[in-house]
């Protein structure tokens, strides 16, 4: 854990200090045709699943969080349409990390107008306070829910956010006791898998995305079960529920 706090840091350090750079020139055109609800959906579809940021209701960990990186330099004077340079940049050309570092993040991940819109969101609502509002505010249906699913026939249907939020379709499940399947479809760009842990139980899914369906069979005694998605940051940023067997 240590380690990975180091490298989040070492990206914020990459983040900022860009902007000292000329990171501006990366987004220099006219910045008034972004579509902002296009970033919001886009950011969160893309990005959400590694960095937080609060407006957007997103709590990625594997990457920094991106309130954080950028509080202390816009209070310090620093414009918004340099942290917009600064994203675009980081999107286009982020830290050279290895692939195997947590942190790690490939380069383009979204091109284009893509790009200039979820550079031009963060750079409005990174630090800022309250909440998105108007078409922004519905942009992103809100993940999960505490309503519990119940298992059907020995099978409990349990999706991941289509939108790419880390979460499940509900932090909470119900099944009888003996075989049960678990499915977990995933519709989002970002990989997740399911995972299900307690009384003994250890098993785990195959990673999934695009459509793609984690799945995992067991046989369960009566108790309580925890499910979680086991990539990296994944069940810190909101990824597990409790499955109750009777």
């Amino acid at each position: 854990m240590g380690r990975f706090r180091l490298r989040a840091r070492h990206v914020v350090c990459v983040l900022v200090g860009s902007a000292l750079m000329g990171a501006l020139g990366a987004c220099g055109d006219d910045a008034s045709d972004r579509d902002l609800v296009a970033g919001k959906q886009e950011f969160v579809k893309g990005c959400g699943g590694c960095h937080t940021l609060k407006r957007a209701g997103t709590t990625g960990t594997q990457g920094p969080d991106l309130d954080e990186a950028f509080r202390q330099a816009l209070a310090s004077g620093m414009k918004r349409s340099t942290v917009e340079g600064v994203v675009h940049d980081q999107i286009l050309n982020p830290a050279n990390l290895p692939k195997d570092d947590p942190a790690y993040m490939p380069p383009k991940i979204v091109t284009g107008d893509a790009a200039k819109n979820v550079a031009a969101y963060v750079a409005m609502v990174a630090a800022a306070p309250g909440e998105d509002t108007g078409r922004l505010a519905e942009a992103v249906k809100p993940a999960g829910s505490d309503e519990p699913i119940a298992a059907e026939n020995g099978v409990l249907e349990m999706p991941a956010d289509p939108n790419g939020q880390l979460a499940y379709a509900s932090t909470r499940a119900t099944a009888e006791a003996g075989p049960l399947t678990i499915n977990s479809r995933n519709d989002a760009s970002i990989p997740h898998d399911i995972a299900l842990e307690g009384n003994g139980v250890n098993e785990k899914g195959e990673t999934v995305q695009d459509g793609g369906v984690s799945t995992i069979k067991v046989d369960l005694q009566p108790g309580e079960y925890t499910y979680f998605c086991t990539l990296p940051g994944h069940r810190e940023g909101g990824m597990e529920g409790t499955l109750a067997v009777k």
